[in-house]
């Protein structure tokens, strides 16, 4: 294939002549795609389409009841040196009971993909059971700050990593949902961020203009919080869904872990509410408040105090082991982490923010 130019390529033709034509317009047989640039740090999961599909091919499809404890979840399903993503963005819709049991059953080198991962990137840093890590937004907890433990963990060189946007990790989901081995894209190209990627650069064989190729991800392991499921597998969400579509068609394993079980009768009834079927789901935790001290929609409000309270505990090593023995080591699920922090009495006052209710008279 010629060099393109004014939107124009020259083509070889069999008998030797020249011609040239729009580059949307080329034969197939002249289409190339050499790679002319590329990031500089390593790919961690392998694109590779046909090696996903036979995995998903031997997938069991069976209508059969999934649920079981976030304990059993891990045990089964989070293994050592699994590559793992975590559904939700920031503190918001995250299975805080999965990634507490990832760190008390002691999971380690697992790889981790960032996409805006807060709080469920602290906690795991809390076990150090990562050593590589896709990074799109890490170590920061938004306006609240920065992530003592996370920032000195990532600095300690105890874990690769390599760069993308949270755009970039959502088309690497996106194209795995779709079953292709990349999609192409140009934001992160020119900038520091695609030099610490593994993003590929080639020349768009329809017009000539360099393209990135962000090769798909296909992680062991999604975790991911909903507001309803069924026993099955069958799960909603309500407002953002973020990229939870995408990541639960692209992951090798499902955990869903849910606010309320809901009857499979109620899923057939408005089953357009569906985001995420059963036959893409492993496992079913039920989990009340399974998002906090993160924030769930319409459900109830991060715990700031909390998350203020963690961030400023990582600043003092003894004072930091003192407060994971007790909220994490110390607690053997979930229930009993929520009963330490205030138990069904926060979780109320949680929901009054969250909805925006006072109780208190207004002042006149």
């Amino acid at each position: 294939m010629g060099v393109a130019k004014r939107g124009l390529i020259r083509y070889a033709q069999p008998d030797g002549r020249q011609t040239r034509r729009p580059s949307w317009a080329a034969p197939r047989g002249d289409i190339q795609m050499d790679v002319i640039d590329q990031g500089k740090r390593e790919l961690f999961m392998s694109p590779d389409m046909d090696q996903a599909r036979e995995f998903f091919k031997l997938k069991n499809r069976a209508l059969v009841s999934k649920v079981m404890t976030a304990k059993q979840a891990v045990e089964r399903f989070v293994h050592d040196g699994d590559y793992v993503a975590m559904g939700g963005f920031g503190v918001v819709r995250i299975s805080t009971p999965i990634l507490h049991e990832i760190v008390r059953q002691g999971r380690k080198g697992l790889g981790v993909s960032g996409h805006t991962a807060t709080h469920d990137f602290q906690i795991l840093v809390a076990g150090e059971c990562f050593d590589r890590c896709d990074n799109a937004y890490i170590i920061g907890l938004e306006a609240r700050g920065v992530s003592t433990a996370a920032r000195k963990y990532m600095e300690s060189g105890k874990c690769r990593f390599t760069d993308w946007t949270n755009a970039g990790l959502a088309w690497r989901y996106k194209a795995a949902a779709l079953g292709v081995p990349f999609l192409p894209g140009r934001s992160a190209l020119g900038t520091d961020t695609f030099e610490n990627s593994a993003i590929k650069v080639v020349e768009d064989p329809f017009t000539g203009a360099k393209v990135g190729l962000y090769p798909a991800l296909y992680p062991d392991v999604a975790m991911i919080h909903v507001h309803e499921a069924d026993i099955y597998g069958n799960a909603r969400i309500r407002g953002i869904v973020v990229a939870d579509d995408d990541l639960a068609r692209a992951a090798k394993h499902v955990i869903v872990t849910c606010e309320r079980l809901v009857h499979n009768d109620e899923i057939r009834r408005e089953p357009d509410r569906t985001l995420i079927p059963y036959y893409l789901v492993d496992a079913v935790v039920e989990a009340p408040y399974g998002s906090f001290p993160g924030n769930m929609p319409y459900e109830y409000f991060s715990d700031e105090p909390h998350l203020k309270q963690w961030l400023s505990v990582e600043k003092d090593p003894a004072e930091y082991r003192r407060f994971l023995d007790e909220y994490l080591f110390g607690c053997k699920d979930h229930f009993e982490y929520v009963q330490k922090c205030g138990g069904l009495e926060r979780m109320m006052e949680l929901r009054r923010l969250e909805l925006l209710i006072r109780t208190e008279p207004e002042s006149r």
